[in-house]
C-alpha cells in the first residue's frame, strides 16, 4: 500500500469476528467508521456534511462475503465501494475452520445456542474411535443441511419451516462438498468448561418441527427425536462429557456442524458444535502462513475506534485507518463523487 494513496478508496480486507455478535452487527459497527472516513469518502463530501443531519443513509457500500453465526469468530471478509462486487469471490471458496464437539446430546441447531433435543452414550467414544470415524467424512461427501439453517426452499428459509410448523414442500436436497483434510488436533476428554446447554426443546417446538416434517419424514435423526418426543436428560452433576478438537479444510458451502452431528451419531453416540473459528477464507487468514495471505485486523481495533477515535499519525490517520490501509486490496481508487 502506497504512503500517500489516491483517495478515495474501494477494496477489501478482512476482520476476526469476535464470538457473540452477529456478522451483520460488526457490519453495521464498521458502517459508523467507514462512512466518516476520509479514506472510503471524498474529502470535500465529509466537509459539506459536517455538522449537519445525513440526508442519506449511507456515504459509501459495504458488506461482507459470508455469514458467520453468531457463536462463530474469526474471518470475517468485508468489502466497501467496488469492492463489494469482489465480496461473492468468498462465497464458493476454500475455507478452514476449528470446532470443538461435545458428545452426548445434539441440539436442534446442532450447536450450543439451539435447544436440547436428544441425548446418547458418550462413553465409550474413545481418540481411535474418533480418528478411524473421520475417514468416512473425508473427500467427496453428500451432505444434508439442518433444517434449523437459512438455507431457502421455496424462499423460505429452512428454519421457518420448523419453528412456525409449516410442512416442507419436499425433503431437504443432500448437496455434494468436497472435505479436503479433516483432523482430530485435541483430544480435550473431560478437561473443559463445556456442558450440555440448559435449554430444552419444547413440547410446542417439538409438535412444530413434526408438522414441519409431516409431508417428507425426519430431515437428520436430531429432527427425528425432536418430532417423535425423543426423551433427553442431563448430564450427571459429577461427570463432564468428552469433548474434542477438529481442524478441516472445506469447500464452500459446507455446513461444519453437520460433520459434528453426523460424526456423532457414526460414533453411536450425539454432538453439538461448542467453539467455531474460521481461520482461514481464501487467502485471509488468521495466522498467514502461506504465499499471498492476508492477515485480518483484530476487531478490538475498531472496538476501540467507536469509542475514541484517538491521535493521528504523521500521514493524518487514525490507528484503525492505518490498520486498513497496511492491509487493504485495492480494487478501485475512486468511490464516489464530492
Amino acid at each position: 500500500m502506497p504512503k500517500s494513496p489516491t483517495l478515495p478508496l474501494s477494496g477489501l480486507f478482512g476482520v476476526v469476528k469476535p464470538s457473540g455478535p452477529t456478522s451483520m452487527h460488526v457490519v453495521n459497527q464498521l458502517k459508523k467508521l467507514v462512512n466518516d472516513s476520509r479514506l472510503f469518502v471524498h474529502k470535500e463530501k465529509l466537509e459539506k456534511m459536517a455538522g449537519k443531519k445525513r440526508t442519506r443513509k449511507d456515504n459509501v457500500k459495504i458488506g461482507q462475503g459470508g455469514t458467520l453465526d453468531p457463536l462463530a469468530d474469526g474471518v470475517l471478509v468485508v468489502g466497501v465501494g467496488k469492492g463489494t462486487k469482489r465480496l461473492n469471490d468468498f462465497l464458493d471458496c476454500t475455507k478452514e475452520y476449528r470446532t470443538t464437539c461435545l458428545l452426548g446430546c445434539e441440539t436442534d441447531t446442532y450447536d450450543s445456542e439451539g435447544a436440547r433435543v436428544r441425548t446418547a452414550p458418550w462413553r465409550h467414544v474413545t481418540r481411535d474411535k474418533v480418528e478411524d470415524a473421520l475417514v468416512q467424512f473425508r473427500g467427496e461427501i453428500q451432505q444434508t443441511p439442518p433444517i434449523f439453517s437459512a438455507l431457502k426452499m421455496d424462499g423460505m428459509p429452512l428454519y421457518d419451516y420448523a419453528r412456525k410448523g409449516i410442512p416442507l414442500p419436499r425433503p431437504i436436497e443432500k448437496r455434494p462438498v468436497t472435505v479436503h483434510s479433516l483432523e482430530l488436533v485435541e483430544w480435550k476428554g473431560s478437561e473443559h468448561p463445556y456442558r450440555w446447554p440448559e435449554n430444552v426443546f419444547s413440547a410446542e417446538q417439538k409438535k412444530a418441527l413434526a408438522l414441519s416434517l409431516s409431508s417428507v419424514g425426519p430431515a437428520s435423526p436430531a429432527a427425528a427425536a425432536a418430532a417423535d418426543g425423543d426423551s433427553e436428560a442431563a448430564a450427571p452433576d459429577d461427570e463432564v462429557p468428552t469433548a474434542f478438537v477438529l481442524r478441516m479444510r472445506v469447500s464452500g458451502g459446507t455446513y461444519v456442524r453437520s460433520i459434528v452431528h453426523d460424526l456423532a451419531h457414526a460414533l453411536g453416540s450425539a454432538g453439538h458444535v461448542v467453539t467455531l473459528t474460521r481461520s482461514r477464507q481464501k487467502d485471509y487468514a488468521l495466522e498467514p502462513s502461506e504465499e499471498g495471505d492476508r492477515r485480518c485486523v483484530p476487531w478490538e481495533v475498531f472496538d476501540a475506534a467507536m469509542e475514541d477515535a484517538g491521535e493521528r499519525d504523521s500521514d493524518g490517520w487514525t490507528a484503525w485507518e492505518r490498520e486498513v490501509l497496511d492491509t487493504l486490496d485495492v480494487i478501485d481508487g475512486d468511490t464516489s463523487k464530492p
